[in-house]
């Protein structure tokens, strides 16, 4: 049974993987996925405890009435649950990569490292302009997830300097040598231009998480 936090009206179900003593990890699922039911066996060796979010409109989270999704909203999310935990490495899937991206430029006093995997809504819509579609959602479907979040959510635009300007601000201010780690093979341009930038490392996720963990000890 996940715990529940407000974001203003929504309900986020925060959910508890791992219990162990020692530094938080939290992880943001990929575009229309949820928290894992069970600690993936990748994280067991960590040592404290893990938490899943899921985001709004997504999983026990709540769905509200007609959509408005960005990626910005979802980082508010991710902000709310880091206020209520306390400081903690964040690791993101797809579109949870690119929140956790934010979150360790937005609130780099919160964050121990984002650690970014491959998953569903990496690229998003691209780094330039999605203004002249309209979207449509077919609300047909059973939610959650939220049709209107995946359409919305799958179209938003990931400009490639203004994810510089995240890794900037957690290099200068998260008190952590490699703020941001990167384990993906897809590479959308948003993401291509982090890996020149100082503070960044691609590396797998075992070393990712070693590092991390070393940080907090």
């Amino acid at each position: 049974m996940p715990e529940f936090i407000q974001h203003n009206r929504i309900r986020l179900a925060l959910h508890t993987l791992g219990e162990a003593k020692g530094p938080a990890l939290l992880l943001l699922h990929g575009l229309g996925e949820r928290t894992p039911r069970a600690l993936p066996g990748e994280y067991a060796d960590w040592p404290g405890p893990v938490y899943g979010l899921d985001f709004t409109g997504h999983g026990e989270s709540t769905v509200p009435r007609g959509g408005g999704y960005t990626c910005e909203m979802l980082m508010a999310d991710a902000d709310t649950a880091l206020t209520h935990l306390g400081r903690a490495t964040v690791v993101g899937r797809g579109l949870g990569a690119y929140i956790a991206l934010m979150i360790a430029g937005g609130r780099p006093e919160r964050t121990r490292g984002a650690i970014l995997r491959d998953g569903p809504g990496l690229a998003g819509g691209g780094s330039g302009s999605t203004s002249s579609v309209i979207p449509f959602a077919d609300m047909n479907q059973p939610a959650p997830p939220d049709p209107l979040a995946i359409v919305e959510l799958a179209m938003g635009i990931r400009p490639p300097d203004s994810a510089s300007v995240c890794v900037r601000q957690a290099v200068q201010f998260s008190g952590v040598s490699t703020p941001i780690s990167i384990c993906v093979w897809e590479r959308p341009a948003w993401l291509a231009g982090l890996i020149s930038e100082f503070g960044v490392e691609v590396t797998t996720l075992p070393k990712a998480l070693a590092l991390y963990a070393r940080e907090t000890a």
